[in-house]
């Protein structure tokens, strides 16, 4: 009987312990705090499943997702034609969240809100306007008594999908960005300092005095960094909540069939004109059927018991209609 503890210890060493199960992610900064809340709680309700995210920037989870060094990417700008041509391996454009990307400042003395049109933005990221009491400033922010101060211009250093959506939104509504600078996860900046990542980017906004930058909406009110509304394509000026980011989803009156779809610059009154979807990059075909058991399990289980948690982190649900295709999408996956 003494030896029992002994062999109970070898049996038990030998044993192997319950199967743990490891997907591996990377991409976008822009809903990495809801990627995270939906990680944890599904590692919660599934104990053998984690999930690992890596916040490298859009343009890094493209490159790894069709290099095939993660299980799946996610980027806020869609990947381009030339893009899913050269990758090695079909890849799926899901949906998961609608976020804003706003217009932060520190200005010191100026807690306010802010009004911004289109030509003021681009006019700051092209460098010409550079003081933050330039006439156009002041113009459409009668009684603020603005500083004769630099403008600190700060963008992304890395690949961005939150710089996609930025320039996406300044080549629709200035034609000289359009034809000098264009849309893309990286652009060649003009002026500014670079920072990486949605963190880098708020950080430097808060540490400059006179510092200006976009940033994703849940950086700017989880870092309380000032932001202002922007002047919409119905002339309205509305700033970025979840109800100005769903009207802007409402504009889609027909999700394409690869879900790769711009909703910059919306009509409607209401509609905040710099909101986009964020996609997830999933591999069609896995030869894993361990991995794409629990990825299409995962995916299912984000449609559904997922969109409830987005508001707390000021996203916006995914529209019904648009919940429909990606789980007739997700039927795919093989």
């Amino acid at each position: 009987m003494k030896r029992f503890p002994v062999l109970l210890v070898l049996v038990l060493a030998v044993l192997p312990s319950s199967a743990q199960m490891k997907l591996n992610g990377a991409g976008a900064t822009f809903p990495y705090p809801i990627y995270s809340k939906w990680f944890s709680q599904y590692h919660q309700q599934h104990p053998d499943i984690e999930i690992n995210y890596q916040s490298i920037g859009s343009g890094g989870g493209i490159r790894q997702v069709t290099a095939g060094t993660v299980d799946f990417g996610a980027s806020d700008g869609p990947m381009t034609d030339q893009q899913l041509k050269d990758a090695k391996l079909k890849i799926i454009h899901l949906p998961t969240v609608l976020g804003a990307v706003v217009p932060a400042y520190n200005i010191p003395g100026i807690k306010g809100e802010l009004r911004f049109t289109s030509d003021i933005l681009a006019g700051i990221y092209l460098g010409k306007i550079t003081s933050w009491n330039d006439s156009a400033i002041a113009r459409v922010n009668s009684g603020v008594s603005l500083p004769n101060q630099p403008i600190v211009v700060v963008h992304r250093s890395d690949g961005s999908g939150t710089t996609y959506i930025w320039t996406d939104y300044l080549s629709k509504v200035s034609s000289d960005w359009n034809s000098q600078i264009g849309k893309g996860t990286s652009v060649r900046w003009p002026v500014g300092l670079g920072a990486k990542g949605n963190e880098g980017v708020a950080g430097m906004i808060r540490q400059m005095d006179g510092a200006f930058g976009y940033i994703e909406l849940i950086y700017a009110l989880s870092n309380n960094i000032a932001f202002g509304s922007v002047k919409n394509a119905a002339g309205d000026f509305v700033k970025a909540t979840l109800e100005s980011t769903t009207a802007a989803a409402a504009s889609v009156k027909a999700m394409p069939p690869d879900f790769r779809v711009s909703i910059t610059n919306a009509p409607g009154k209401n509609a905040y004109p710099i909101s986009s979807f964020t996609w997830l990059l999933i591999p069609a075909d896995w030869k894993d059927k361990s991995k794409e058991k629990v990825m299409v399990d995962f995916l299912n289980w984000m449609l559904d018991e997922g969109q409830t948690m987005t508001s707390q982190l000021n996203y916006a649900p995914l529209p019904e209609a648009v919940k429909e295709k990606e789980h007739d999408a997700i039927k795919t996956i093989r």
